[in-house]
């Protein structure tokens, strides 16, 4: 049975495999530039930049669910979800369901307004699995990134 929990330290070398998973599947391994290590600081030291939530089945980490906190002046305090990542032999068995349903009631439970994420334009999978929750697509807005590294 799969089961959704907050990720702990020890599962960063899985974590930073599903993200590395994701990379490939859009076509920019090479973009991806994070480290276990990384996760390690970032996500489980004094102050959180991340908040992970795993899907596990027989000891192993097959999904996860990976967001942090932001604040809009507009509304508040949102949760964005930066991925959702299912491993690709586990796809289409439910698990990014349960992995959304738990984050979407970690957002309701910790007083979140709106829980917000992106996806490409190219991914009808994902566009396809997030219409189920009455998702609001916006093409409205232009994605911009400046690189500081």
């Amino acid at each position: 049975m799969v089961k959704i929990r907050a990720a702990a330290p020890e599962d960063c070398k899985s974590i930073h495999a599903l993200i590395m998973e994701l990379a490939v599947y859009e076509k920019a391994p090479e973009k991806m530039i994070n480290t276990p290590e990384n996760l390690l600081r970032d996500g489980f030291g004094s102050q959180p930049l991340y908040q992970c939530f795993v899907a596990e089945l027989d000891n192993n980490v097959i999904g996860i669910s990976f967001c942090y906190t932001r604040y809009s002046t507009w509304i508040g305090k949102v949760l964005y979800l930066e991925d959702l990542i299912v491993n690709e032999n586990f796809r289409r068995q439910g698990i990014g369901k349960l992995l959304f349903d738990h984050t979407l009631s970690y957002a309701k439970q910790n007083a979140f307004v709106r829980l917000t994420w992106q996806v490409l334009d190219w991914n009808t999978p994902a566009i396809e699995f997030y219409k189920q929750w009455d998702t609001v697509l916006d093409s409205e807005w232009v994605n911009a990134h400046i690189d500081i590294f």
